[in-house]
């Protein structure tokens, strides 16, 4: 029977090992991770914390074969996978070409240990505090998310442009999820109709204003989320104030005309809208990345028949439709926070409750978008939010 010592060296002897001084003249050269080779760290989680190799991945030993696919989907790309002293990066090495499959795989001889002794540079990462650890540990187990996705999240600003029903499940489970900063506007207060979908509030509140029901809300659930609060209606002489600064804007309007100039605003910001609207049993969803995809104005160039306006006519919703899209809208708020996933960028997904169906369908930018076919700069005070024939469009839904 071989001992451990023994099969680790015959199996280093199968394998291929790289000093760090080649690791570091390919990080120096440009061909680390994303361009040539992907650099894996197999350590423990606590160990990558305390300090790792920059701009590598971490895929825990233990988790090997069920996690470097989330990594590194190519198996004939370059992988160079390191530890602590270099004993499991090469038993990871021999599992990745002998039992997965990959073709071109190297450990780093030493690990991080020879690393450090050369003098080469480590990143060491900001620390979740041990109250953090827990709170969000399920987060931290997801590959997609993990700690530097968490901790994305953490430093993440995102405006809700309403409190009602799509902001109200928007802002509790962005607020679990652990985004560190949410702003609200919204000049409304609580009232007793709001509550068969506005999840946030409570019979409690009535006559409280809706940012500062739902600050209670938000902070019941996580204290630690700094919730910054605009009593106030979203208009031409705010927007580009209010909005400066987030990372992502979460719209939650219920009128056309305030979409549009919350869509020419972001755009000359370049601030990403996940956007959602609901009617009925029937919601709709799609993110509008400025010059990663359509804006607003390339799917709705002109405003959609009166009819389909709540803002200009009474209509009803059925409570809970505006939980399932404003958690929709979570959901993409995560990603392109983290970079996890593709987004609904270029995307319109319409939903029909009554039938549970999903429709997916393209939505592609209009080179002759009066707004987003055009440099930031040249979007001017005057022309933002300026869409044809509103008063004949409102006064048709009368």
């Amino acid at each position: 029977m071989e001992s451990g010592a023994e099969l680790i060296r015959k199996i280093k002897e199968q394998i291929e090992e790289v000093d760090p001084k080649d690791v570091h003249e390919l990080q120096q050269n440009g061909n680390g991770n994303g361009n040539g080779a992907v650099i894996v760290d197999v350590r423990e989680q606590h160990e990558f914390e305390a300090a790792h190799l920059p701009g590598a991945v971490h895929v825990p030993r233990g988790y090997l074969e069920s996690r470097i696919e989330g990594s590194v989907a190519d198996r004939s790309k370059r992988v160079i996978l390191y530890c602590a002293t270099g004993q499991r990066s090469a038993l990871a090495a021999h599992t990745l070409k002998e039992l997965l499959g990959y073709e071109d795989v190297a450990s780093m001889r030493g690990g991080i240990t020879l690393w450090k002794d050369r003098g080469y540079e480590v990143e060491v990462p900001r620390a979740l505090s041990p109250e953090q650890r827990e709170r969000y540990s399920r987060h931290i187990l997801i590959p997609e998310i993990g700690l530097e996705g968490q901790m994305k999240l953490l430093d993440a600003k995102v405006l809700l442009l309403g409190a009602g029903g799509l902001g109200s499940p928007a802002a509790l489970y962005l607020a679990a999820a652990g985004v560190g900063t949410l702003g609200i506007v919204d000049n409304d207060v609580v009232d007793l109709s709001n509550l068969q979908r506005q999840v946030a509030h409570s019979n409690e509140r009535i006559g409280v204003p809706k940012v500062d029901s739902a600050e209670t809300s938000i902070h019941e659930i996580n204290p630690d989320v700094n919730v910054e609060k605009y009593p106030v209606r979203l208009g031409a002489d705010n927007i580009m104030e209010i909005i400066e600064g987030y990372d992502v804007i979460v719209d939650g309007l219920d009128n056309f005309p305030t979409r549009y100039l919350l869509n020419d605003a972001s755009v000359r910001l370049q601030i990403p809208v996940v956007s959602a609207s609901i009617l009925g049993f029937e919601g709709q969803l799609s993110v509008f990345h400025p010059y990663q995809g359509p804006c607003y104005r390339c799917l709705y160039p002109t405003p959609p028949p009166a009819e389909l306006a709540p803002s200009c006519g009474a209509a009803g919703v059925l409570g809970v439709l505006p939980g399932v899209m404003g958690l929709l809208q979570s959901v993409e708020v995560i990603k392109l926070v983290t970079g996890a996933g593709d987004t609904m960028a270029g995307r319109l997904l319409l939903y029909d409750a009554l039938g549970t169906t999903f429709t997916e369908l393209k939505v592609r930018r209009d080179p002759d978008c009066p707004i987003c076919s055009r440099e930031p700069s040249e979007i001017s005070d005057e022309e933002m939010g300026v869409f044809p024939d509103y008063e004949a469009f409102c006064a048709g839904a009368g």
